[in-house]
Formats: C-alpha cells, sequence, structure tokens
C-alpha cells in the first residue's frame, strides 16, 4: 500500500480515536480495475508580457478550486493561495495564512486553519468566508476552538459539511456536522452505516441533503443529510467530488495503484477516468470549472496538480511535487 503524507496520517490517527465506535456498516459494491496511465504535457511557460509570474512551490496542497468565472485555479498552500491563470503561477493578494478545509461554492470561499505568523488573528480559524477570492475573510465561529481539516460545500446551495474532531461551542461532540446558514446552527449526522472515519466529504450541488464520504474502507453515500450512508464502492477513498450538473461522483482511491473513477448516481455506473502515471501517490482533490464543464483539475499528495480540458482523456500537468511549472 502506498505512503500518505505525515499530515494525512496524523489527522487520520488522531480523529479516528476521537470518533471510535461512532459508524456502523454498509453494503458492498466493487468498482472495476483502474486504467493504464495517461499521456501527460507539461504547461507552457508563462508569457513574460502577461501580468508578473513568478516560481510558486506549493508547500502544502490543502484543497483545490476554480474561482467563479473558471479563469484561475486556487490551492492553498500553507502560505496562502497559489493561483494558475492558465498561462503562469503567482500569489494571491491578501494574508498568507495557512488554509485548510478549503473548499469553493459559486458565491464564496469556505476554510479553516491557522493565521499567518505576526497577524495578531486567533489561532486556530474555526469557519471563514470569503467573498473576494481570499483577499478578505469573515469569521463565522468557533474561532480558537476548531481546525476543519475535512470540509465540503454545496456549489450551488451553500451548505457546509464539516468533520469535528473535538467538541467546541456549537458541536458538543466529534462528528459529522452541517450547516445550511453559514454556520448560525449546526446539525449533527448519526451517519449510521459509516464504517470508518471520513477522510473526505463532498456536497452535491444542488441538493443539501446528498453528501459523500471518502474513508479508509470505502466510499459512503447519504442522501438524508448524513443520517445513513450506504457504501457504493470498496477501496480505500482519498478524494471525492460531485460534478456541478449533480450527475456523477468522482472519487479517487488510494491502495496499491491510484485510480479515479466517476460513479453515475442515477445509472449506478463506475467508469473509470484514466491518470497520469503516478509513483508512490494518489489523487487527493479533484474540482471542476465552472464555465467550461469540461474541464477538471486534480491534485496529488505528492503535490503534482494536472488539468484536464476533456473530462480526464488526456492531462496537462501544472505542478510537480510542488514545483510549479
Amino acid at each position: 500500500m502506498m505512503k500518505m503524507t505525515t499530515r494525512f496520517k496524523t489527522l487520520t490517527l488522531v480523529a479516528s480515536a476521537a470518533l471510535a465506535g461512532a459508524f456502523s456498516a454498509g453494503c458492498d459494491k466493487t468498482p472495476e480495475a483502474p486504467a493504464s496511465p495517461a499521456a501527460v504535457s507539461q504547461a507552457p511557460a508563462a508569457n513574460p508580457s502577461a501580468i508578473k509570474k513568478e516560481k510558486v512551490e506549493l508547500v502544502h496542497v490543502h484543497g483545490l478550486s476554480y474561482n467563479p468565472d473558471g479563469s484561475k485555479i486556487l490551492i492553498p498552500s500553507h502560505h496562502g493561495l497559489a493561483v494558475f491563470d492558465g498561462s503562469g503561477w503567482s500569489k494571491a493578494p491578501g494574508p498568507q495564512h495557512d488554509y485548510m478545509g478549503f473548499s469553493a461554492t459559486q458565491n464564496a470561499i469556505y476554510s479553516s486553519g491557522h493565521p499567518a505568523q505576526g497577524s495578531g488573528l486567533v489561532n486556530p480559524f474555526g469557519l471563514i468566508k470569503s467573498t473576494d477570492g481570499g483577499q478578505t475573510w469573515q469569521k463565522l465561529g468557533m474561532e480558537g476552538e476548531s481546525d476543519f481539516h475535512i470540509l465540503g460545500t454545496g456549489y450551488e446551495t451553500g451548505a457546509i459539511y464539516v468533520v469535528s474532531a473535538n467538541s467546541n461551542s456549537k458541536m458538543k461532540k466529534p462528528g459529522i456536522y452541517f450547516t445550511v446558514n453559514d454556520g448560525f446552527s449546526w446539525q449533527r449526522a448519526t451517519a449510521k452505516g459509516l464504517e470508518n472515519y471520513p477522510r473526505s466529504l463532498a456536497v452535491h450541488p444542488s441538493d443539501p441533503k446528498a453528501v459523500a464520504a471518502g474513508a479508509e474502507k470505502g466510499l459512503y453515500l447519504s442522501r438524508d443529510a448524513g443520517e445513513t450512508f450506504q457504501k457504493i464502492a470498496d477501496g480505500e477513498i482519498a478524494g471525492t467530488f460531485f460534478d456541478l450538473n449533480g450527475q456523477h461522483l468522482w472519487f479517487s482511491t488510494a491502495n496499491g495503484q491510484p485510480a479515479l473513477r466517476r460513479f453515475d448516481l442515477d445509472g449506478k455506473q463506475v467508469d473509470n477516468v484514466v491518470l497520469p502515471a503516478m509513483e508512490n501517490d494518489a489523487v487527493a482533490y479533484i474540482t471542476q470549472n465552472p464555465v467550461k464543464r469540461n474541464e477538471y483539475a486534480i491534485a496529488t499528495y505528492q503535490r503534482s496538480v494536472y488539468i484536464s480540458p476533456d473530462e480526464g482523456k488526456s492531462w496537462k500537468q501544472i505542478a510537480d511535487k510542488g514545483q510549479s511549472l
């Protein structure tokens, strides 16, 4: 089995201990074997006449999103946001915070994490929200109490699901919680049928009650706001993502050979998406361009980033092991 990053392993161990015994068994479905690796091209060099670009190091990758008009990819990378605009990389204006649980909707970005050194802000953030691409942030609660590494949002609805590894002023015990009013009130999901601690959460773009959880022993889907989960795929699941038309659930596996798959929510069919060749790596994050809907981006645990213009038929690499290309 492949090795995960230290942060990933540590988070899983700590939170699993906190949530032990909270999840029960579900039913099994097994997808087909992964396809052969896809050919990969590297991103062209940035145009010198364009706006100033720079070499950007992705120290960590804590999320992956497009901005609302689809012109930029945003990656929280330990020291602020890294931005790829199709011609090159830059750092986003605004505070260089260590964002965690980074997830975007059509109107805002939601995150958690830790403030930049010397900012004078309370650590950890709890839940925060930005409507200007991360230049400024609004506090939504639990400041100084919780750091949500696992967070998912509904693209159209703004529903927010988090995994809380500890109790706080709004969450009385560990578990999965959700809000539909920007954190004013939270409800704990019973999560019946979810066998393991979730490693990732994905929220349906238009149905706030539909949420998927990737875990060590499978992919689980709930259609009742996390009250009950059904296992829909086996394996060690890493990244999860609902496409923006709400018809497919994308997920990556991290056991043995890495794979990326797409589950049809209506027909229940599971299709393989051909990945670039990866060694000791797997897809951690998946996202889709909200304007050019055939375009997807993925980021891996080893901090490589790829873009596909054709729903995964071909890939262009834009970062290699944390180094921008």
